[in-house]
């Protein structure tokens, strides 16, 4: 083989190590944050309960808090889904419907007819859908069905050749609005494992909200972006953007926090870190996908030495993501020697992504605690600092626990070698999880 020959086939070798070296840091990046400081007098960062803290998560999670909202929580499909169909049947204007997962199956049907049935009643319906955890409608008949009564759907970073690069890069939001009037977020997916009461095996436990007023508007704005994305239209005026979102509807202070993925520090990243660092009382987590990286860590551990009571409900072994589970589970015992209680939830897979600290700032929405949610995904989670919406999350997490095992140190450490195994290879790839 000729000089030529050789040192064409070195180029390209190289060439292809070096591609394959950019596609792997562009889908193993992580978030920098790891310290809050607050230098000055005392050092520590704004307690959720000072005014100062709501002005900084505004300012560095460019997330508006309006006062005037009616927020609901809303537990499992039982209490979400009817209560949403309902909503669906009484818009007059327009419904937005944002999925990350959606599959064939009763509840896709139910929101097929809803949708269809307000489509033809005049209703401006639009549906967008992420291209990878929605792929499994293309090629049935709800979205032929869907186009042909008029309504406009929509696909969110198709996976193609040319955008291999961003293919991890996914929107996990999942949202439903009604005439600017009344919004949706949290966890819920349309398909039937969310359907129930999230206390029997198959029936999985979620948390989602339901609100009314200024918030509303912040979720349009969030579709709207969005839609822009995929379609290259943004959506202006009182159709998608109506006027009837700003009018006030209750008295919690919240807002719609909309992330977005960044190759930097993200706004998911500084939300968590802030509400960390704001607890002064209790730091209450639910979590279906834990694997916090060791920032956030550190500061989970630091709320617990300065007398939080950190907890942490999350999946236990009937999780839908084993490997998942096992890299969180590798994490366990540096958490639990450091003071933060760990339960796993038992009677079916739990879902809910909600934390609330100090019974006065609270979270419900689609965010994980994993990497995959700080650095790599669209989010949606509505905020409030509200002491009665506070307590009742509170509530909810307490009671959630009863059905819990919690983790004992000492117990945990006495676990097999296999399971220690399986816990150290999937620790390995945390960064995609």
């Amino acid at each position: 083989m000729s000089f030529i020959s050789y040192f064409l086939r070195g180029t390209l070798t190289a060439l292809g190590l070096i591609l394959a070296l950019v596609g792997l840091l562009s889908v193993a990046h992580t978030t920098p944050v790891h310290t809050v400081l607050a230098p000055g007098v005392g050092g520590e960062a704004p307690a959720v309960h000072d005014p100062q803290f709501n002005r900084i998560m505004e300012l560095y999670t460019g997330t508006h808090l309006s006062e005037g909202n009616r927020v609901e929580v809303l537990l499992n499909g039982d209490s979400t889904y009817e209560r949403m169909w309902d909503d669906i049947r009484s818009a007059k204007q327009s419904i937005i419907v944002q999925a990350y997962f959606a599959e064939p199956g009763k509840v896709a049907d139910s929101l097929q007819r809803l949708l269809i049935d307000r489509a033809r009643a005049g209703v401006r319906v639009a549906v967008l859908l992420d291209a990878f955890g929605a792929a499994s409608l293309k090629h049935t008949k709800v979205l032929p069905a869907l186009r042909a009564a008029g309504i406009r759907v929509a696909w969110l970073r198709p996976i193609r050749w040319y955008t291999l690069n961003r293919a991890t890069t996914r929107s996990h939001s999942r949202l439903v609005a009604v005439d600017g009037r009344v919004g949706y977020t949290g966890g819920f997916g349309i398909a039937d494992e969310w359907l129930g009461d999230g206390a029997h095996d198959g029936q999985w436990r979620e948390t989602n909200v339901r609100f009314e007023g200024p918030a509303v508007a912040e979720l349009q704005a969030a579709f709207a972006t969005c839609w822009a994305e995929a379609t290259g239209v943004l959506f202006a005026g009182d159709v998608f953007a109506s006027r009837s979102a700003f009018t006030p509807r209750g008295t919690v202070v919240a807002g719609l926090m909309h992330t977005v993925p960044s190759v930097g520090s993200t706004a998911a990243e500084r939300f968590v870190a802030l509400t960390i660092a704001g607890a002064r009382r209790s730091l209450y987590i639910t979590n279906s996908y834990f694997v916090p990286n060791q920032d956030f860590r550190t500061l989970l551990k630091a709320a617990a030495r300065r007398g939080v009571d950190v907890r942490v409900l999350t999946v236990g072994e009937k999780t839908d993501v084993k490997t998942t589970w096992y890299a969180g589970r590798a994490y366990y015992e540096d958490l639990l020697a450091g003071g933060v209680r760990i339960f796993e939830y038992q009677p079916s897979m739990i879902h809910a992504k909600t934390i609330v600290a100090d019974g006065m700032w609270s979270a419900i929405g689609s965010m994980n605690f994993d990497n995959r949610s700080m650095a790599f995904n669209n989010e949606t989670n509505l905020v409030a600092s509200d002491s009665v919406f506070g307590a009742r999350m509170d509530s909810v997490f307490v009671r959630d626990c009863t059905s819990a095992r919690e983790m004992r140190l000492a117990t945990f450490r006495m676990r097999g070698a296999w399971e220690r195994m399986l816990e150290w290879g999937a620790e390995k790839v945390w960064r995609v999880l």
